[in-house]
């Protein structure tokens, strides 16, 4: 019986990254999705088209003469992907080297050091994990992470891990530059609504942020399993830093389009709030990530939200006869107790929060 239980710890214990050093030749049957649901790696259902996808550069913001372009370039990308990239973004490339050298060596300790922080508890405010949530999962994911509270710092970074010893500083600094940079692009995605620029500035300093840092180890058979499913994010934005190519974004027409590698550039998403905030103006996006034979790939997503119980709703200024509010409100602690108990990849939370039409 205790041999049961321990195999049966142990098999929802095994990290993504403990199977690929232990040089497993095929990827467990836990790991394998339907065929309807793998990435097609190679195949013409995932389209490569770099041209389509927005890179804006953020020192326009900084220029009176240029901001109104930024603002533009930003309001056609939110509209048309609920994503862009940009570049000129104001952290320096230092930081972001750090960062993922530090994410690096913690990945890398032993496992033993890396369980003592091991949770299924979706609301701990410092979780290390593998797939989505081992203990509830029953499609696993090829994916490793650590997810900790991040702002403000001071309350939090106490309790992230002190090995290795030099990930406070580093992973702190790049988080505090995270959230200065969303502010900004808050600002700019409220005033390409046509909204105050500081619209939701309160929220904002008040929100939360949870720093996702995760890695994908390299995968014998990447063609029959995932990262992470296609989701969208619960929160206002995310700024997503990655090391290499992997991530996937769902266009207009549900085809799956991978994103470049840029050197230097970061990720920002739409989450469901900016999606309900702006009455479905502007759409969160639904994206996966792909995994690789040959690169471990690294990515930091800082998941920016307003404040835990601080409801949000469609923006008054955007009603009016014609255009009613199409989603109810909901709050992120609203978004934690639907993920407790419920199946998210069987349906969004965002879809609970549509309103039926009444024709």
């Amino acid at each position: 019986m205790e041999e049961t239980k321990k195999s049966l710890l142990d098999d929802a214990f095994t990290s993504a990254m403990a199977l690929t050093n232990s040089g497993v030749p095929q990827v467990p049957d836990r790991y394998v999705l339907p065929p309807s649901q793998r990435p097609a790696i190679g195949s013409s259902t995932s389209i490569r088209d770099d041209t389509t996808l927005p890179v804006i550069d953020l020192s326009l913001l900084h220029q009176p003469l240029l901001r109104p372009r930024a603002i533009h370039e930003i309001n056609m990308a939110c509209k048309d992907f609920g994503f862009f990239q940009v570049i000129n973004h104001g952290i320096p490339s230092s930081v972001v080297k750090d960062a993922l050298d530090a994410a690096t060596q913690f990945f890398d300790l032993p496992v033993e050091e890396k369980m003592l922080m091991v949770s299924s508890n979706v609301h701990q405010p410092v979780r290390y994990g593998t797939s989505i949530n081992h203990s509830t999962d029953k499609v696993h994911y090829w994916r490793d992470f650590i997810k900790h509270y991040s702002h403000p710092l001071s309350k939090w970074i106490d309790m992230w891990p002190s090995n290795p010893p030099c990930y406070k500083d580093k992973v702190g600094k790049y988080a505090e530059a995270t959230h200065l940079l969303h502010k900004q692009l808050i600002e700019a995605i409220s005033e390409s609504l046509g909204l105050e620029k500081k619209y939701l500035q309160e929220q904002t300093e008040e929100g939360s942020q949870v720093m996702a840092v995760n890695c994908y180890p390299t995968c014998p058979e990447p063609e029959v399993t995932l990262g992470m499913p296609p989701h969208s994010d619960f929160g206002s934005l995310t700024i997503l830093l990655q090391s290499s190519e992997g991530l996937q974004i769902m266009n207009s027409n549900k085809n799956w389009i991978s994103v470049p590698y840029i050197e230097g550039a970061l990720i920002v998403q739409l989450g469901d709030q900016v999606e309900v905030m702006s009455n479905g103006i502007y759409k969160s996006v639904i994206h996966r990530v792909t995994v690789n034979k040959d690169v471990k790939r690294l990515s930091f997503a800082s998941l920016h939200s307003l404040p835990l119980h601080k409801k949000i709703s469609p923006a008054p200024e955007l009603l009016d006869g014609n255009n009613t509010a199409a989603y109810g409100e909901f709050s992120f602690n609203d978004f934690l107790d639907y993920i407790s108990s419920n199946d998210f990849l069987q349906e969004r939370f965002i879809d609970t929060l549509k309103k039926k039409s009444s024709s």
